[in-house]
């Protein structure tokens, strides 16, 4: 049974490929032999994009590289190169900082939904993931609607059932995506100042927007990975001991192609008693807390509570705010600062943080680490399409809970206004009765078929200076709806519920107002670099 589908290149391009991508007909392939701005370059490109990560590279940047003098360079048969120092440093005297020094660029592609968010779960890698906010995700892969087909799901008595019911979901979103646009269009003027082009990749990003909940996770995505050597060994482990086949099974395909580039510091991952016995502690600990947990809450009805709910701050956060930004610019011990600082009236009070915070003329001007002296914590019920993008951000502790139909799910008023409304219930219904056929046999793929629009719930923890990046940026102007509320909804009890106005108050570049057409400024942007206007 066939989980991916294979890419088909000529021979020349095989002959080009084969020099900087480490194999040419899997979904997991490292990056060599390219300047590492290239390498950049192409992941950006990647997150918008259709197309795969190979296929991208043929058609939009070899015309521009030198290729000429890596002809005789085959990535695909891996390193045959000496290696007697990393292997004494780094696993003979466990020196972990070596593998701190090597990175890998890492594609990897038809990735469920759920997957991805297991392949961003760690806070020392760099991501970029294919957006369905820029890409229609009805375009088939090998002719078939791009969605994980699980191996155990296919062949067992609801494989049928899977495949026809994701297709039917495929082609409500393919139907809802026409109707909407359509319906953008119609009722949205165009600026005279904007181009065609500008114009109409604004309205169908709103339209994606509106329309991506119908999409199941178990769509499939691509992912570009940068990290070090000690992060993907933390990532393999991890993924091995996780309870979904899929990422078990990506892990194989994933140690396989980085054993191609870094193979002394992935050594550890196979070995009984040591990798093996980090995964067997995960694994061990996972099951043992889930099953206790069911034992203890399994029966306790769930209360009805705000969806955006700050359950945890400091009610003397100001005054460790306050002591924080002293610290580095004076000779007191914290506690005297910190007892200092108490005394102080509220015009020294306001003068200090005014000081720090400074003329902030962009969100990239951020005050500095005194706010991280400062933490918050809130407990979200969102649609999974908002949880997907606010998952990414890694200066933060973040833990969710199962995916399922349970919570009810978003319906947003776009698509009723378009009068499909309909369509869109149907999917849901449908997206929600595959799951409860799936749930007692496959605990675990189940998930495959939820719908993104349905709702989950996760706590966010994190500082205040996290909370002037991730609400500024989450806030802005081109940011999808769901995402948008959230953000503001947080400023809002960090300044009222907490009454941290001081921190509240450094968020100066946060964004009430939304647009009609939330991606129009960027396209207009990008347009004015590309030298449209």
């Amino acid at each position: 049974m066939t989980v991916y589908v294979p890419e088909d290149f000529s021979p020349d391009e095989e002959d080009i490929l084969r020099r900087y991508f480490t194999n040419l007909d899997g979904p997991v392939f490292a990056l060599v032999n390219l300047p590492e701005v290239v390498k950049g370059a192409l992941f950006a490109r990647y997150s918008r994009s259709p197309k795969s990560l190979r296929r991208l590279f043929l058609d939009e940047f070899v015309g521009d590289l030198d290729i000429a003098g890596d002809v005789t360079v085959d990535a695909t048969v891996g390193l045959e190169r000496a290696e007697e120092l990393y292997e004494k440093v780094f696993f003979e005297y466990g020196d972990d900082s070596v593998a701190q020094l090597g990175g890998v660029h890492l594609a990897c592609e038809q990735a469920s939904n759920i997957l991805t968010k297991i392949l961003e779960w760690g806070r020392l890698m760099s991501y970029l993931e294919q957006s369905t906010r820029y890409i229609s995700y009805d375009a088939r892969l090998g002719g078939r609607f791009r969605f994980f087909r699980d191996p155990a799901i296919l062949s067992s008595r609801f494989g049928t059932r899977y495949v026809g019911d994701m297709d039917r979901v495929f082609d409500s979103y393919s139907l809802l995506l026409q109707k909407v646009t359509d319906h953008v269009r119609a009722t949205v003027q165009r600026e005279p100042g904007d181009s065609d082009f500008v114009y109409r990749t604004a309205t169908r990003a709103k339209a994606l927007d509106a329309v991506r909940g119908v999409l199941p996770a178990a769509a499939l995505s691509n992912v570009g990975i940068y990290g070090s050597g000690q992060s993907f060994e933390s990532l393999l482990v991890r993924m091995r001991a996780h309870p979904l086949p899929e990422a078990r099974h990506y892990a194989d395909l994933m140690l396989h192609e980085l054993r191609k580039v870094i193979p002394s510091f992935l050594r550890r991952v196979d070995i009984a008693e040591r990798g093996g016995r980090w995964t067997q502690y995960q694994a061990t600990t996972r099951e043992n807390t889930s099953r206790l947990v069911e034992s203890l809450f399994g029966g306790t009805p769930v209360e009805q509570v705000p969806a955006i709910q700050l359950v945890d701050f400091d009610p003397d956060a100001e005054d460790k705010l306050l002591a924080a930004i002293c610290y580095p610019h004076a000779h007191l011990p914290e506690q005297q600062l910190l007892e200092r600082v108490r005394t102080l009236g509220p015009t020294e009070r306001l003068a200090l943080i005014r000081a720090y915070v400074g003329d902030r003329e962009n969100r990239r001007h951020k005050p500095g680490r005194a706010f991280e002296r400062v933490d918050y914590r809130f407990d979200v019920l969102s649609d999974y399409g908002a949880f997907r993008d606010l998952q990414r951000h890694r200066m933060l502790t973040i833990e969710w809970q199962c995916l399922t139909p349970n919570h009810g799910y978003v319906r947003p008023e776009l698509v009723e206004d378009a009068g499909m409304a309909d369509v869109f219930d149907d999917a849901m219904a449908r997206s929600a009765a595959l799951y409860d056929a799936l749930k007692d046999d496959f605990p675990q793929q189940a998930q495959y078929a939820v719908s993104m629009a349905y709702r989950m719930r996760y706590t966010m923890q994190f500082n205040a200076r996290e909370a002037i990046h991730l609400l500024e940026l989450r806030s802005s102007a081109q940011g999808h709806p769901s995402y948008r509320r959230i953000a503001l909804e947080m400023h809002r009890l960090i300044e009222q519920q907490a009454g941290h106005r001081a921190v509240a108050d450094a968020m100066v570049h946060l964004t009430r107002e939304a647009p009609e057409l939330e991606r129009l400024a960027a396209e207009r942007r990008a347009e004015s670099r590309r030298g449209g206007g």
